[in-house]
Formats: C-alpha cells, structure tokens, sequence
C-alpha cells in the first residue's frame, strides 16, 4: 500500500474557498468553525457527506496550511481539522510531501509555485494554471521531473455532465457544443472550456476562438477541425452551469450540480499521479485549454 501524503495547503485568494473545501475532503471537518466559513456552499455540501468514509483520508492528510493572513490561516485550519500553521509558504518546504497551490489568481501562480517546483515537490496548482500559453510553458519547463505539475478544472471531472451511451446514440456524432458559468472569464472560463474539451476527444486541432467581450459578459465562439463550441461566462448574472450538447440527430443538455464529488475526483487523480498509478493530464491538452482562454480574454 502507498504512503499516505502530508499535504500542504497554500491559499487564499479572493471568492475562491477552495482551502476550506480541499482539506476537509482529505481531513474531515469541524462543524462549529466551517458554519462561519465565508463560502455557505462549502459547509452545505459538507453536511451532506460522512466522514471519514466520503473523504480521501486513506491517501493523505493536510498537516499545514499558509496563507497571507495568519487570522484566516487559523480559521481554515479550526474549520479542516489542519495542525500547523505557518508564516512563510517557504516554511512547508521538508515538512511535506506534496503541496496544493489553492489559489485561482492565475497571474500569481508562477511566483507563488516555483519554490516549491524547485524543491521537487509535486504541485497542484489550482485553474486556470496560467492565463497565457507562454505563462503556463514558462511553469512548466520548471519541471524538475515529469508530472510534477497537477492542474485543473474540477469541473472536467463532474460525471453528471457526461452523455450516457444511450444519449450518445440517441443525438449521434457531437457537432456543437453551448456551455454558460457566471463570474469572471479570467477564474470562471475554465470550468467551461476544460470540461468540453475533455468530451471532446474527436474535435481535431483548434482552428480558430473569436470573442466578444459586452460589460460583464463574454462570449466565446471555438472552432475545431470536427466541432465548435460557444461559451458565455455572464458575470453577476446568475445562470445555471451545464453543458448542451449538439449532435447531428438531437440535442442534450447536462447540468452541473455536484460539487464536493468532482472536487474529490480531482484531488484522488492528483494523488494517483504523484504515486504512478494513474496518467496525468496530457500537457497538449493543458495548453490547449489555455490557449483557449488567452485567446477568449480579448
């Protein structure tokens, strides 16, 4: 059986609860502390679950967190169970052995990552890992062996976004795909364009993405050799997050309501590839789905 990890959590930046969240799923919770969490979401989806059979406490355990204000540093850790806190994020450097970079500021992570890249610890960098092709290549030629690097959409890993065999037979081959999130295109356009990539696979190269940006809303039209996709991230506008998807005989869509299972999903495949058991996600794909966003920005 592998050894277990000790994780460290690095966070937070702001509307993003993903320190809570994250090490609860590995730690379990403290209900009194997680009620005052500033993400309601978080302790909703958390009462829903049993721990510690519904968490990921056999593969590891967070055991520190930093983050840039020691008083939230000190409620995440009451609220998920975490028992250091430290005052440099340079600190976790020999007392961990993986770190989760739990930070959706893309244009911090390079800065922020790199460190710990260069000490040879394995990283997940939460999405978008950067908001530039030459930004996510200059993170990863910091590799200091194959695979140190982690990063993703949750999202991509919702399994009620995916077709049944069914559906898939009842629409026939996917030539379109529509696909709606609230909030920022720089945080938000990937819990989109991540998850349709990955269902996907036929698409060919990526040929061409225009956009239109109108006060808070962007739209995004992309355009690859065998499908096209449009996406709308709508800014305060609540909308609900799903995919439609287009095929040659009908129309399907999915949406996205589980949170807690695809957060978990993530963090499993995180473990799995720091101990070889499972594939990583193909860099090819990564840097499509950045340029992707890049490109969706203007």
């Amino acid at each position: 059986m592998a050894k277990k990890l000790n994780i460290g959590v690095i966070g937070m930046s702001e509307g993003n609860g993903h320190p809570y969240s994250w090490s609860a799923i590995f730690n379990g919770y403290n209900k009194i502390p997680m009620q005052d969490c500033p993400f309601p979401a978080i302790p909703d989806y958390l009462s829903q679950q049993n721990f510690p059979e519904d968490g990921l406490s056999e593969l590891g355990k967070v055991t520190h967190i930093w983050t840039q204000d020691i008083e939230i540093s000190k409620h995440i850790a009451a609220a998920s169970k975490i028992k250091n806190i430290v005052e440099k994020p340079e600190e976790l450097i020999g007392k961990v052995d993986a770190i989760l970079l739990a930070r959706d500021d893309a244009e911090n992570h390079f800065k922020m990552a790199l460190p710990f890249i260069k000490a040879g610890l394995p990283v997940f960098i939460d999405k978008p890992l950067a908001l530039s092709v030459e930004e996510a290549e200059e993170i990863l030629n910091e590799q200091q062996f194959e695979n140190q690097i982690f990063s993703c959409s949750s999202i991509r890993f919702a399994q009620e976004l995916n077709l049944t065999r069914s559906e898939k037979e009842e629409i026939g081959k996917i030539v379109h795909i529509e696909a709606a999130i609230p909030k920022k295109w720089d945080t938000y356009a990937i819990h989109l364009i991540e998850p349709v990539v990955a269902r996907l696979p036929h698409r060919g190269a990526l040929i061409n993405v225009q956009s239109l940006h109108s006060n808070s809303i962007a739209n995004c039209l992309v355009e690859w050799e065998n499908a096209t996709a449009y996406l709308k991230v709508t800014g305060k506008i609540p909308v609900s997050v799903g995919i439609t998807f287009y095929g040659e005989n009908g129309i399907v869509t999915k949406e996205f309501k589980d949170s807690f299972t695809c957060f978990k999903k993530s963090l499993h495949r995180f473990v799995n590839v720091v101990q070889d058991k499972e594939k990583n996600i193909s860099r090819e794909e990564t840097l499509e789905i950045i340029k992707i966003l890049e490109k969706g920005r203007r």
